[in-house]
C-alpha cells in the first residue's frame, strides 16, 4: 500500500510540473501581416471635384475597415486646383499612411496631391512636376496666382521632408535652382530624377514591390473602383465637357422652336441639362435649390409661349435658368463663361439651319413670317391714283379736310390750299396713301339742272 500510495503521489507532482512547465509557454505568435489590410485607389485623368468625392467615399471605406496602408494609383495630367487643394487636405488630414503610386504621370495638380502623401513610389519612365497654373483658354495664369500655387506646392513638399525649392521650381518659371533648373523653365522630374533628388522613395516596378516596400506582401488588398454614378459624375464636371453639354442642350431646344412637335432634339437638349445637372450634384456642386430654378425657369418661359409679346414671364424665365446653370457650375465665372459661349456656338447654328432650312414648328406659330403682298392680292387700302385730274363738288366745307362728290362718288378730301366753301367746285390733284388732294376749281363750267338736284339730295341726306 505504501508503494502505491508513494506512486501515486509521484504521478500527480509530474502531471503539476508539465501543467505549471505548458502553462509558462506563450503561444505563437500571429504574423502581423496575416491581419494587414491595403486599400489601393486609383487617381486617372483629370483632377476635378468629381475625383474628390470618389476618393472621400474611398478613405471613409478604408477608415470604417480598419485599413492599415491606403495607396494612391496615379497617372494624371493635371487639372482643377481647387479640387487638388481639397484632395490635399484630404490627404493630410488621413489617419492611415498614404502612399502615391507613380504609374505613369503626376503632373500639374497630380504633382501637388504626391508631395502631399507620405511615400512617393515611382515606376522607370513616369514623370512628376511642370505645375504652372493655366486659365480655361491654356494660357498662363496671373503673377499673383503662380505665387499662390507656389506656396502651396512648398508647403506640401515641405511637410513632407521634401525640397520646397524643388517644388517651387515645378511652378514658378522665376526660379532657378544651380544644377537642376535654369530660368524660364519648368521643372518636370523622371523616376530617377526624382528619387535621386528624393523627390520620390523609391522605384517599384509593379504591385508586388509597393506592397513590399509597405511590408505588406501578404496583405489583403482591396481595390475600390469607381461607380457608375462617379463615373458619370467625373465626366460631367471637367471644365471641357461643361461647354459642350450647354451648346447640346442650348441647340436641342432651339431646334425644337425651328420644327413640328417635340422629338429627338428636345429629348437630347433636355437630356443633356439632366445629365449636367446629375453630375453636379453628385460632385456636391448643385443642390436641390439649384434643380427647382432651373424647373421654375422652364415653366416660366412655357407660360411665356402663350402670352402676347415677351414679358415678364419670359425674363424672369430666362434668369431663372441662366442663375441655375450657372450656379451648379464649379465656378460662377467658368460657368458664365461656358454658357456664353455655348450661346455664341447655338446662335451661328440657328441663324446657318434657318437661312439653309426656314422655319417650321413651334416659332412658325410665334412669329409672323408671311409675306402680304400686293401681287399675291393683299392690299391694304384702294388705289385712288386714277381719279386724279377728276373734278367735283365740295359736299361740306374744307377746313382743309372734308368730304366732295368726285365723279358721282363721295370721297374724303383734304384741300391742298386753305378753306373752300361748301357746294365749290373742286378738282383732285393728288392722291397720298388713303386721302386725296384737291384744289379749288377756277371759272367752273355751268353746272346742269340734273347734277344740281343731285347735289341737293346728297347735302339734304348729309
Amino acid at each position: 500500500m505504501r508503494i502505491k500510495g508513494s506512486l501515486l503521489a509521484s504521478v500527480l507532482l509530474l502531471c503539476l510540473g508539465l501543467a505549471s512547465l505548458f502553462s509558462t509557454i506563450s503561444p505563437p505568435a500571429v504574423d502581423a501581416a496575416d491581419s494587414q489590410m491595403v486599400y489601393w485607389i486609383p487617381v486617372e485623368q483629370e483632377v476635378e471635384r468629381g475625383l474628390l468625392r470618389f476618393l472621400e467615399r474611398g478613405f471613409q471605406e478604408a477608415q470604417e475597415a480598419g485599413a492599415d496602408e491606403i495607396v494612391l494609383e496615379m497617372d494624371t495630367l493635371g487639372g482643377e486646383v481647387n479640387a487638388a487643394l481639397d484632395i490635399g487636405k484630404l490627404l493630410r488630414a488621413s489617419e492611415i499612411p498614404v502612399t502615391v503610386y507613380i504609374k505613369g504621370e503626376a503632373i500639374s495638380a497630380g504633382a501637388y496631391i504626391a508631395l502631399n502623401a507620405d511615400h512617393i513610389l515611382m515606376t522607370p519612365g513616369s514623370a512628376m512636376g511642370a505645375a504652372a497654373p493655366v486659365t480655361i483658354t491654356g494660357e498662363e495664369a496671373d503673377p499673383k496666382t503662380v505665387a499662390f500655387w507656389r506656396s502651396n506646392m512648398q508647403a506640401a513638399a515641405e511637410a513632407q521632408g521634401r525640397d520646397p525649392e524643388i517644388a517651387g521650381g515645378m511652378v514658378d518659371r522665376n526660379v532657378e535652382i544651380e544644377g537642376i533648373k535654369e530660368k524660364g523653365e519648368l521643372i518636370s522630374l523622371s523616376a530617377q530624377q526624382a528619387v535621386k533628388l528624393e523627390m520620390a522613395d523609391k522605384l517599384v516596378a509593379n504591385e508586388q514591390e509597393v506592397l513590399r516596400f509597405l511590408k505588406a506582401e501578404d496583405a489583403e488588398v482591396v481595390h475600390t473602383d469607381l461607380t457608375v454614378s462617379e463615373r458619370i459624375a467625373r465626366f460631367v464636371t471637367s471644365p471641357y465637357v461643361i461647354p459642350v453639354l450647354f451648346t447640346i442642350g442650348l441647340a436641342g431646344i432651339a431646334i425644337e422652336l425651328f420644327s413640328p412637335g417635340f422629338g429627338i432634339p428636345g429629348t437630347i437638349g433636355l437630356g443633356a441639362f439632366v445629365l449636367y445637372f446629375f453630375g453636379h450634384f453628385l460632385a456636391g456642386f448643385a443642390g436641390y435649390e439649384t434643380l427647382v430654378l432651373f424647373v421654375i425657369g422652364l415653366i416660366l418661359l412655357a407660360i411665356e409661349i402663350f402670352v402676347a409679346g415677351f414679358g415678364l414671364f419670359g425674363i424672369l424665365g430666362l434668369i431663372a435658368l441662366v442663375a441655375s446653370l450657372i450656379t451648379a457650375a464649379p465656378n460662377v465665372i467658368f460657368g458664365l463663361i461656358s454658357l456664353l459661349i455655348a450661346m455664341a456656338v447655338t446662335t451661328v447654328g440657328v441663324y446657318l439651319a434657318i437661312r439653309r432650312l426656314g422655319t417650321r414648328g413651334v416659332w412658325k406659330r410665334l412669329v409672323l413670317l408671311d409675306n402680304q403682298r400686293n401681287e399675291s392680292g393683299y392690299i391694304s387700302q384702294a388705289n385712288r391714283s386714277t381719279l386724279t385730274g377728276k373734278k367735283g363738288k365740295t359736299v361740306t366745307p374744307l377746313r382743309p379736310s372734308g368730304t366732295a362728290m368726285i365723279d358721282g362718288v363721295r370721297q374724303d378730301v383734304v384741300s391742298d390750299g386753305g378753306f373752300i366753301p361748301v357746294h365749290t367746285p373742286v378738282e383732285v390733284v393728288g392722291a397720298e396713301g388713303g386721302r386725296l388732294v384737291v384744289r379749288q376749281v377756277k371759272n367752273p363750267p355751268p353746272v346742269s339742272a340734273a347734277d344740281d338736284s343731285v347735289n341737293h339730295k346728297s347735302i339734304k341726306e348729309d
